[in-house]
């Protein structure tokens, strides 16, 4: 028999929320809240746990994937009645662990702790609980002088002394599967909800003289479900320093926790900075000795070490080592800027490689290219790519030049070593260690501007009569 099976309740839709969305899948720094919690459990020693779904379930089955079983749940009549609806889910384990799916701060460390306790105690449930400061909307744990569990009471039937009770019912709990099986059916809906809580299985256990525990968390944070927008933005805070201080912890350094964010996935080498008002998210990698930021925000980008992004977005990119971008440069999907590469204020990449040592420095823009090694483009020089229906390739071959202002029309080869002189407007490849000038001669009209001055004044002469 195995030890321990997970059980996620995720059917309701979480009214309070006021939104159009499922409740648990309302994201925090970038992930649904019931994926943090799948991560939590499947962290602890459960590698494949239940989820219970209702409310929106094949949104909720094609965001979080395979990586769980589910178990529909058509009509939400409790948690009671969710956890019977998974019954034939449960057969076959010792021990199930049984949590709601909108507790997004719990943790692993938690999870094992209390599955460990349950386990070696030999009891038929033991119950998360917590001291809160303001314990509204919550099931209050009521316990005789000695401590021991007597009663878990929903707010909406709590007398008025059992209101004011602290400890609170986390929703978290460990269940000997052959005991909560043998309780389930014992569950009446006689409630001021008319609903079957869960909650009331740790009464019936008591009645029947089988053993329930408390297990206090530590943490009260931690255990705190989300179920209005504003415990949103609290969990988010909550979690979002949670990644700051384990960076921190490895050697990151972070000049402003209170304007950065990073989310979870993100990997940081140590010795990196990262500046103010910065933001990384998705699977981006950050080397060693890197500078990131201020104002820098990064989504799916590989950043090889020593490199520095100031005052810049980025986007499915690649920087490679000691490359340099910003302020106000803007990296698209598909950008790819090899070692040394520098790429300037106002400049714009996509879908390009900009090779070893080569400088993009202001005001250009270069999509759908091939950029050589050694390659220096101008202020304002561009890579002409679209014609209105189809994207077309530009190469610039080691060494090239492009001068200021020079439009490079593709499809449009210039070969290695060879010149682009300023404002020119090139639509033939150029050969290498060539000069390609395209633009019109100079003309000076002498005394043109002189004339052109007294014919404005003799003309507001006329009009002053």
């Amino acid at each position: 028999m195995n030890a321990f099976q997970g059980l996620i309740l995720a059917a309701g839709h979480g009214t309070r929320m006021r939104s159009d969305t499922v409740k648990v899948l309302h994201p925090i720094m970038g992930r649904p809240m019931l994926s943090l919690v799948i991560d939590a459990v499947q962290e602890a020693g459960v590698p494949r746990p239940v989820v219970v779904v209702g409310h929106q379930a094949d949104q909720v089955r094609d965001t979080i994937g395979d990586t769980v079983d589910y178990v529909y749940q058509e009509e939400q009549r409790g948690t009671g009645h969710a956890v019977s609806i998974a019954a034939d889910a449960l057969r076959g384990y010792e021990n199930v662990l049984i949590l709601n799916g909108d507790t997004p701060m719990v943790t692993a460390r938690m999870l094992a702790r209390l599955m460990r306790d349950h386990r070696w105690s030999g009891a038929a449930a033991t119950v998360l609980t917590a001291v809160v400061e303001d314990p509204t909307g919550l099931g209050r744990v009521v316990c005789n002088d000695e401590g021991e569990l007597v009663n878990i009471v929903e707010e909406s039937d709590a007398s008025h002394a059992e209101a004011d009770i602290r400890e609170i019912n986390t929703g978290m709990a460990c269940f000997s599967v052959e005991a909560l099986l043998d309780t389930l059916p014992a569950l009446r809906p006689d409630n001021a909800q008319g609903e079957y809580y869960l909650p009331d299985a740790f009464s019936v256990l008591l009645e029947r003289g089988e053993q329930v525990r408390i297990a206090r968390a530590g943490d009260p944070e931690a255990v705190i479900g989300v179920n209005t927008r504003r415990e949103l933005a609290g969990a988010t805070e909550v979690f979002r320093l949670r990644i700051l201080d384990d960076l921190m912890s490895r050697g990151v350094t972070i000049m402003d926790p209170g304007t950065t964010w990073i989310h979870p996935e993100v990997e940081i080498q140590a010795d990196t900075v990262i500046h103010p008002f910065t933001t990384i998210e998705g699977n981006s990698r950050v080397g060693s000795h890197c500078s990131i930021g201020p104002m820098t925000h990064l989504v799916d980008v590989h950043v090889r070490d020593e490199a520095s992004i100031w005052y810049s977005v980025a986007r499915d990119s690649r920087v490679g080592e000691r490359v340099t971008v910003g302020p106000f440069s803007h990296l698209r999907p598909g950008t790819d800027l090899e070692s040394g590469a520098k790429v300037g204020n106002f400049a714009e990449v996509k879908s390009s490689r900009v090779g070893e040592g080569s400088k993009i420095p202001h005001h250009s823009y270069v999509g759908d290219a091939d950029v050589g090694a050694g390659v220096n483009m101008g202020a304002g020089a561009i890579t002409v790519n679209y014609d209105g229906r189809d994207k077309h390739r530009t190469v610039l071959e080691d060494g090239s030049f492009i001068g200021c202002n020079s439009n490079l029309i593709a499809p449009i080869s210039v070969g290695r070593g060879a010149f682009v002189a300023a404002g020119s407007t090139i639509s033939s490849d150029v050969p290498a260690d060539s000069l390609a000038l395209a633009r019109k001669r100079q003309r000076n009209r002498e005394g043109w501007a002189l004339r052109r001055r007294k014919k404005w004044e003799e003309e507001r002469g006329d009009d002053d009569e």
